[in-house]
């Protein structure tokens, strides 16, 4: 079982397909690790290829095995439009403990649509056997 926090580092995406005919679609990633759920600001008229840089936190305490993170389309008049996902496996990451900023492919429908840039820091929970050392 792991314990301790996932830092996720949202870059960006490109490529996104655009499905607002009279204007730029309106960009926004949800990130799911299991039942916690995380929203990004809305990338406003960033079409296509909107840039976030904005990091999330999520405790683990429980067995996780992908991040998934969905990117949504914010639209002021109906409901937001699902554009497509990403789903990271993390079992590397807690081998490595960081991933530098990796491209992930966005698929709806099993249909590449466009990619997504993260980066990713596992931080362990650290358990003592005993009482901490004291200085």
């Amino acid at each position: 079982m792991v314990q301790g926090t996932l830092e996720v580092l949202l870059v960006g995406a490109k490529d996104l397909d655009d499905s607002d005919f009279l204007s730029k679609i309106d960009p926004y990633a949800v990130l799911i690790c299991r039942t916690q759920e995380q929203r990004s600001s809305i990338a406003s008229g960033a079409g296509s290829d909107p840039e976030w840089n904005e990091t999330f936190v999520f405790t683990l305490t429980d067995h996780v095995s992908e991040l998934t993170i969905k990117l949504m389309d914010s639209d002021s008049v109906s409901n937001d439009d699902y554009v497509g996902e990403a789903k990271i496996p993390l079992e590397s990451l807690f081998m490595e403990g960081s991933l530098l900023p990796t491209v992930y492919n966005v698929v709806k429908d099993q249909e590449y649509c466009g990619e997504i840039k993260v980066g990713l820091t596992f931080t362990p929970m650290v358990f003592y056997s005993q009482s901490p050392p004291t200085s």
